[in-house]
């Protein structure tokens, strides 16, 4: 069977043959293959995903680089000492309170 005996077959019109394959044109276009519309709309996701991270990786990056910049002066390097590392001056007792 050839195609236009399958065309005729099926007794579709002469316009018909154009929509039938109209229609699997979009239905290729939409669901196969790596160029397809799902595809796109995955990889849009997966950009924003990627921009949301990009976002907050920078946002640490600068607040990481304000607090080098305060780490600068002596008073803040002295009380990120104590803070952090519970360093204190020879004469000094430290307690530690747990806030919970």
């Amino acid at each position: 069977m050839t195609i236009s005996e399958f065309w005729n077959a099926i007794k579709i019109r002469k316009w018909g043959k154009y929509v039938v394959t109209l229609l699997l044109f979009f239905i290729v276009y939409l669901f196969i293959g790596d160029q397809s519309l799902i595809q796109f709309v995955r990889r849009g996701r997966e950009i924003r995903h990627l921009e949301e991270q990009r976002d907050m990786y920078r946002e640490g990056t600068d607040k990481a680089q304000r607090e080098i910049r305060a780490l600068h002066q002596t008073d803040s390097l002295e009380r990120f000492a104590r803070e952090q590392y519970f360093m204190h001056e020879a004469n000094e007792d430290i307690y530690l309170v747990d806030e919970k």
